[in-house]
């Protein structure tokens, strides 16, 4: 009873005094000081940009890539300096290359010209916090928070008017938001985690991102589900803080939608497919060549090219009585390597082949430029490709003309 009493006579009202104090000189100076340094930060940004124009900064690490998501990058430049001329443009990168080293493989192997005077490049040194690799466990939400450590190490060494990001960082756009004070848009080629993914998960399907030792037991399978679901809601919540959402086709756009949930800023842009040189191909291939069977894609875990050599032994298979027509078949995988991790992978590949003894019969080329990879669209009889839910895909696009898929 005596101690009912002093709870509530002595303890609870310091409770209260003590919650109304800290709101008093903690919380209310804490607002008032953050929205002065916000509007000094809005009004510094306005004073700056009026004289010198937009600066308009593009988040992408691999800038370099090669790949499909380089393409729609290094267009989006081009087509805002033509639209824009006044705007600075700059990209947050972790290449160590030069820059002219790098627009001219933007022009060899995207046929897309930029001139170097345009770009300023703002070089990052902590890009081994999105590596992969450096989380064998819990990739999805340690590789995510790592783009926050980069993205907070960009908002230090920049901060722009405009921030884009064209990786699918999304954890970093709370940064650029709030801390940085920008304007946020995103181009989003594939969701970072789909519901078909957690489907996978939950029927218990051995995959690239779900091993054997999670499908076949129960309980694992169900805490990895758990940990899906949390992940997929802070993707959410991370991804409604973009105020310009642009996705490559209708299935990501779904997914998006499924996510974020903010359909009313998601806007369906198709990623620019090269067709004016593709109209000018016709097929070269003639009956005595080899049958060129050719794929285009970034040497990914995704990409499932193991999945194609296993087509190719399985079809040596079938031919082993027919030594005059295999020995005319080639699978060229052409793609592009990002890091050391993707060139790992190619060696990789390349030892599965002689493993599965098709090495004579499977081309790797890698990095390929413009000019060679036309000469392949003319030269090759059909065309694979493996991933699983490809969401657009430009190189499948860009290569339905000269060839024929399987």
């Amino acid at each position: 009873m005596i101690i009912e009493i002093i709870t509530l006579v002595v303890v609870l009202p310091m409770m209260f005094l003590g919650v109304l104090l800290f709101g008093t000189f903690v919380i209310i100076p804490c607002a008032f000081i953050f929205a002065s340094w916000y509007m000094r930060i809005k009004e510094r940004k306005l004073q700056r940009r009026t004289r010198d124009g937009a600066n308009v900064a593009f988040f992408h690490p691999y800038c370099n890539g090669g790949g499909g998501g380089e393409r729609v990058l290094w267009v989006a430049i081009k087509a805002l300096l033509s639209k824009y001329p006044d705007t600075n443009i700059y990209i947050y990168t972790v290449e160590t290359a030069e820059a002219t080293t790098i627009l001219n493989k933007v022009q060899n192997q995207f046929n897309v010209k930029v001139e170097p005077e345009r770009i300023n490049f703002i070089r990052l040194n902590m890009g081994r916090a999105i590596e992969a690799k450096t989380y064998p466990y819990f990739t999805l939400l340690l590789q995510s928070l790592g783009t926050m450590v980069l993205g907070m190490e960009a908002f230090m060494k920049f901060n722009p008017d405009i921030y884009i990001d064209t990786m699918g960082c999304a954890f970093t756009y709370p940064i650029f938001r709030y801390l940085a004070q920008c304007s946020v848009g995103c181009y989003t080629h594939y969701p970072t985690i789909t519901s078909a993914m957690m489907r996978r998960v939950k029927h218990r399907l051995i995959t690239y991102n779900n091993s054997s030792v999670i499908a076949r037991n129960p309980i694992l399978t169900w805490c990895k589900l758990l940990y899906y679901k949390i992940f997929g809601w802070l993707y959410g919540v991370v991804g409604r803080q973009a105020d310009v959402v642009m996705v490559n086709g209708s299935w990501t756009e779904e997914h998006i939608n499924e996510l974020w949930d903010c359909p009313l800023n998601t806007h369906r842009v198709y990623p620019p497919c090269e067709v004016s040189e593709l109209k000018k191909l016709r097929s070269l291939v003639k009956e005595s060549d080899p049958i060129r069977i050719l794929s285009v894609a970034q040497f990914r875990p995704e990409k499932d090219h193991p999945l194609m050599l296993q087509a190719i032994y399985e079809l040596r298979n079938l031919l082993i009585k027919n030594e005059v027509l295999w020995n005319k078949i080639r699978l060229v995988l052409v793609g592009s390597c990002r890091n050391a991790e993707d060139e790992e992978r190619v060696r990789n590949l390349k030892d599965l082949a002689k493993h599965l003894a098709i090495d004579e019969n499977v081309q790797f080329i890698v990095n390929a430029p413009y000019s060679t990879l036309l000469n392949l669209y003319q030269n090759s009889t059909l065309a694979i490709h493996a991933m699983w839910n490809e969401h657009f895909g430009i190189s499948e696009e860009n290569i339905q003309k000269p060839t024929k898929y399987i």
